[in-house]
């Protein structure tokens, strides 16, 4: 598993979305016997370029599944970005939607 993200040169060990920030969960594994034995809940990440209309750049990132059904589900990169708070943004997420209000206040 390790070796994938390896290759394609990323980092092994920060198992984090690059926009929510979503990252490892620990907990339980509970057997019928009811024994608890620690294990950890890993976010489902997934390497995608998403495009942004307004810069026109395609950013690839690390994001779990569950941002990207959130991102499609509000029209794309630029309108998902907008309509989050900063609060629930990464670093460099929030650097691409600067990026974005940038350009738009320009092109006005």
């Amino acid at each position: 598993m390790a070796t994938s993200f390896y290759k394609k040169g990323i980092n092994t060990m920060a198992r984090k979305c690059e926009i929510s920030g979503a990252g490892v969960m620990s907990g339980n594994n509970v057997s019928h016997a009811n024994n608890r034995t620690r294990r950890r809940f890993l976010p489902n990440l997934q390497v995608v370029s998403l495009l942004s209309d307004v810069l026109g750049k395609a950013f690839k990132l690390k994001v779990c599944s569950k941002t990207l059904r959130t991102i499609e589900h509000n029209g794309g990169l630029d309108s998902y970005l907008e309509s989050t708070s900063n609060t629930k943004l990464t670093d460099e997420a929030k650097k691409i939607k600067k990026a974005i209000a940038k350009k738009k206040a320009s092109a006005k």
